[in-house]
């Protein structure tokens, strides 16, 4: 008597339904990202940064770097080249920022470079590059705050205000 196994229709449905779920599960989790990397601004490599030593003009630091991200406030002296590398686990969270570079170009007056420097996140504080606003050292309060406060005079500062509101009582 020999000893075969015998297949059955539905041995073979649930295999190839087995089969059939573990590569849509395969393929759904190789498509989710897990990790973001996200680069922003001016990259510039050493190369680049070569072709404009101290001492060369402004348009050589022009078409050799190519136009700044922005420039000094006054007199345009200065060239900053901002870069930022930003992460973030998943497409929902908030990116965080890792590493920024700045590539400062300094001018003499006559529009020559007189000094270079690269500023990393070491060298400064995190701020705000979108809204342009710094945090600012003491306290932020509300208008009822200010109303209650007074400017200092306590009670009086909130009597004197609604005396204020009404001059004919």
């Amino acid at each position: 008597m020999s000893l075969t196994r015998r297949y059955f229709k539905s041995d073979i449905t649930f295999s190839s339904s087995a089969a059939i779920a573990l590569v849509i599960a395969t393929v759904g989790l190789t498509a989710c990202q897990t990790g973001e990397v996200m680069n922003n601004g001016y990259i510039f490599d050493q190369q680049s940064l070569a072709l404009a030593p101290v001492g060369s003009s402004r348009e050589q630091v022009l078409l050799s770097l190519g136009t700044p991200s922005t420039t000094a406030t006054f007199d345009g002296e200065v060239f900053y080249y901002i870069s930022q590398k930003r992460t973030r686990a998943a497409a929902f969270m908030k990116p965080k920022l890792v590493d920024q570079n700045i590539l400062a170009i300094y001018f003499g007056k006559d529009g020559i470079v007189k000094q270079e420097a690269n500023y990393t996140l070491k060298d400064g504080r995190v701020f705000d590059m979108i809204s342009r606003t710094t945090p600012t050292g003491g306290r932020d309060i509300t208008f009822l705050q200010q109303i209650l406060q007074g400017g200092g005079q306590g009670v009086n500062g909130a009597r004197n205000f609604l005396n204020n509101l009404n001059p004919g009582q």
